[in-house]
């Protein structure tokens, strides 16, 4: 038996409702089920097309033959649409159909819900779902599945939410949505810094700077001064080192930190979530750790993330499912993380992990990942002209953070009524 207790809050101003969903729907089904691509049918909706922040977003899209219900399943503005199946961390996601370049239909990974809309705005439903997606209470309500998990519309419908009046409403939907814009907008210009930056890394590693007479390699065209190496002829590979069995990481803090997979990102150490090892731990493995000096690569799970450890990571140990690029000679390591991640090196390490189940990446091929070797004194200006593009980036991504957490903080205080909106006149 589900538990329905579950709400936005308890209990709110003496102005708001306290309402079943139910008692708001006009109309609620599923979508249905199509393996089949059709280039000249109709663009179905699909989990790729909501982000995990209510986004509806088309970057692809399914069209799939025209079911013979078009009539119902057509969507139509102010559809709300509810992720019914997906994975446990993800079942839940939702999103409002309003305007696309184009008619859709939905998968039958969703539930649409058409409201009662003088009672109700789907734009508030999206929000309050949010909030209770944050608080995993779809988590809670879902039915397990081997892999996937489902929320059934009969216990849907029986969610308990407070509805403050509809002018109040709409209020607070229009400033959440204001804050939707801001992070859409910087979304934007990330994206494309990043395709900027991309284009920058290909010219900067094939072209270089103010060169006039190339040469054509393997790995294409490099300035006629340049070299191509190998990474044995730069640098050494050295794994990393598995948990001895029945250790564990800690989450104290401890004068050993254990660098994991899950810490790389966008060429450093994410340092919000790092776990430690205890004394007696880390004497086990003290021989396996990287230096602020080294390049690591992540060869396992998510293979061929690279980049550089800060200092304050000097001499921390390092996971089995990554390898340190150590005792680098005639080499740059911010250069050579750039080259790892460009497509130059991509390629090269997805013909090494070919299509196996388990992606690993063997140290003896990274050995074997081709470089180009412009003089040192390029290599840095070349690395320097790639870190003030991320520097630029990083810069973008806290704004989006920061966004982030100003839009939780709202929906949390007017979803709840601690703060009231001011309406108009």
């Amino acid at each position: 038996m589900k538990s329905q207790q579950n709400t936005v809050l308890k209990e709110g101003p003496v102005n708001w409702e306290l309402i079943r969903l139910k008692d708001v729907i006009v109309e609620i089904i599923n979508g249905f089920a199509c393996g089949r691509r059709d280039d000249g049918g109709i663009v179905q909706i699909r989990m790729n097309n909501v982000t995990i922040d209510g986004r509806l977003i088309f970057d692809k899209f399914l069209r799939v033959p025209i079911p013979n219900s078009i009539d119902i399943m057509l969507l139509r503005q102010g559809d709300f649409l509810f992720n019914n199946t997906n994975s446990i961390d993800l079942v839940g996601k939702s999103t409002v159909f309003n305007e696309a370049p184009f008619p859709c239909t939905f998968s039958n990974h969703f539930t649409r819900i058409r409201l009662k809309t003088d009672q109700i705005i789907p734009e508030f439903l999206l929000y309050s779902f949010l909030i209770l997606w944050e608080k995993n209470y779809f988590r809670s309500l879902a039915i397990r599945h081997v892999g996937q998990a489902a929320v059934h519309k009969k216990y849907l419908v029986k969610l308990k939410l407070l509805l403050p009046p509809l002018p109040e409403q709409k209020k607070i939907a229009e400033i959440l949505t204001t804050v939707d814009e801001a992070i859409e907008k910087v979304d934007e210009a990330i994206k494309k810094a990043e395709r900027l930056k991309k284009g920058l890394m290909q010219t900067l590693l094939t072209l270089g700077i103010g060169h006039k007479e190339f040469i054509k390699t393997k790995l294409g065209q490099i300035p006629i001064d340049w070299k191509i190496v190998k990474i044995n002829d730069v640098a050494d590979v050295i794994g990393g080192k598995r948990l001895p069995k029945g250790n564990r990481l800690v989450d104290d803090l401890t004068q050993f930190p254990y660098i994991r997979v899950v810490d790389f990102k966008n060429m450093k150490v994410d340092q919000n979530n790092i776990k430690y090892l205890d004394m007696d731990t880390h004497k086990k493995i003290k021989n396996y750790t990287i230096s602020s000096d080294d390049v690591y690569i992540s060869i396992a799970g998510t293979v061929g993330l690279s980049g550089n450890i800060p200092t304050i990571l000097n001499g921390a140990n390092l996971t089995e499912n990554a390898a340190k690029l150590c005792n680098l000679r005639n080499i740059a390591k911010t250069y050579l993380a750039y080259v790892l991640n460009s497509k130059i090196g991509q390629n090269q390490i997805k013909s090494f992990v070919g299509r196996a189940q388990q992606p690993k990446l063997a140290l003896f091929r990274i050995e074997k990942i081709k470089l180009p070797l412009p003089p040192l004194p390029e290599q840095k200006k070349i690395a320097e002209i790639l870190s003030s593009a991320d520097q630029k980036l990083e810069l973008m991504r806290e704004r989006k953070c920061k966004l982030n957490r100003v839009k939780k903080g709202l929906m949390h205080d007017l979803l709840t009524g601690r703060k009231r909106v001011r309406l108009d006149g």
